[in-house]
Formats: structure tokens, sequence, C-alpha cells
């Protein structure tokens, strides 16, 4: 897929999918920005970047402060006024019972999951709109299309995504702009790896591939809603999970 001439921002960019995301932008042509609230993985990316052709810029932003994201939108679009694609692909949670959720946990993963997306979103539409034809690509995931025990703040957030795709694509439909959703089942991250043997085990055992995701395998989808490929497509929502959820 060819995106030269174009300008992508991703969130959540220095590591797991977003990154993944990143590299297959970059290498489609694109110009991308980076967003990560972990300026030391932003670094190493750029030093990774350093060594290819890639055109890849790292801006640092804590999705949970939305004076950090308003901010760091400001600072973008002095530097590139008009963005084709959106990438909005951060996310962050832990696995633990709802009952045992404390209020500032829930309050960050929704702000994080959600609330950032929300507003970096909304302060970048205007550069969107203007460039007469954008892609808006929101990354949730199947815990917000059929529930997730132990992540039921984190499906909440994620559920949120989803309306939130399928609403905005209503509303700039007429800025022909396309937004569509991206579900990743378990994949293969270090989000993932931190979780216990015994949970990863039990996911192993429930995806008919028997395997996690790889970042790259998300990416690719990621890719496919941001590419002229497409372009009649808006307010869908696709689940990349191996067959973990073929209903819901």
């Amino acid at each position: 897929m060819k995106l030269a001439d174009k300008t992508a921002l991703v969130t959540g960019g220095a590591s797991g999918i977003g990154k993944a995301t990143v590299i297959e932008l970059a290498r489609s042509g694109a110009a991308v920005i980076c967003l990560d609230v972990n300026a030391s993985k932003g670094a190493e990316l750029i030093k990774e970047a350093a060594a290819t052709n890639f055109t890849l810029e790292f801006e640092a932003v804590d999705l949970a402060d939305p004076q950090s994201v308003r901010g760091c939108v400001v600072a973008v679009l002095k530097r590139h006024p008009r963005i084709d694609i959106l990438v909005n692909a951060a996310g962050w949670n832990d696995i633990q019972p709802f009952m045992e959720n404390p209020p500032d946990y829930m309050d960050r993963v929704i702000a994080v999951n959600l609330g950032g997306m929300l507003h970096l979103t909304q302060a970048l539409l205007p550069a969107i709109i203007a460039s007469g034809k954008g892609k808006i690509v929101n990354v949730a995931s199947d815990a917000g299309r059929v529930g997730s025990s132990g992540e039921t703040t984190y499906a909440a957030a994620k559920g949120g995504v989803i309306a939130f795709t399928k609403s905005l694509a209503r509303e700039v439909a007429r800025h022909s702009i396309n937004v569509n959703c991206v579900c990743p089942g378990p994949t293969d991250t270090p989000m993932l790896q931190s979780r216990p043997e015994k949970l990863k085990e039990a996911f192993l055992r429930a995806i008919p591939f028997h395997r996690f995701a790889k970042p790259q395998e998300i990416a690719d989808a990621i890719l496919f809603f941001a590419s002229p490929r497409s372009d009649y497509i808006t307010g869908q929502v696709l689940s990349v999970s191996g067959g973990l959820t073929f209903a819901g």
C-alpha cells in the first residue's frame, strides 16, 4: 500500500501494536508522528528509524491528562497543519476483579483508553478535515465487544471506543472522513507478557489458532483501514482475534 505524501499520527506508537503500526505506515511512505507517554521508548524508536529512510517524529503525551493532550496537538499542528491519518492505538489496563478496582485505577483506565482519544480526536479534527479526505482508525479490544472477566473497566472503556467510532463516522462522513475500529484479541505485546502464565495458557487454549496474534497482524488490519482500499468503508468494527470471538 502506498501512502506517500500522507501524514499519519499514531498514539501508543512506541511499543506493541502501536509501534508495529508506526513502522508499517512509515514503510508505506507516510510521514509518521508517534505519540506515547514513554519518552525513552520513543527515543529508541527514533534511533531505529534513523537507520532507515522512514520519516518519523516523536512527541511525548499523557493521554490521561487533557491539558497534555491538547498541548501536544498544538505542538504537532505547528509543524503539520494537515493530518491525513489518525490511529488511536494507545491502551492500558491491569487484570483484577472489578470489585477490587480502586477508584483512581478506574479513572485512569477510562482516561487513557477513552477520554484521551476523545480529546485528541476532537482537537485534530480540523486538521483532518483540512486534508480533504481523512482516515481515523480506533483500536478498541474484543473485551469491548464481548466482555472479559477481570477487565470490566477496560471493557467498558473499549466498548465506548466502539460506540465513539460508529457515532463519529456518521458525523464526519460529509467531510469524506472514514472512521473504523480494529478490535484485537490477545496479542503478543509487553502488556500481554506481563500477565500471569495461567492466564496466557487459558487464552491459548481458547484461541482456535492456538497462538497469540503478532503486533504486525493487528497493524495489517489498521493499515487496511488507513489506506485507499477502505475508501467505501466506515463505521465498521473488525475483530482480529484468531477466531477467539466468532460472535458478539
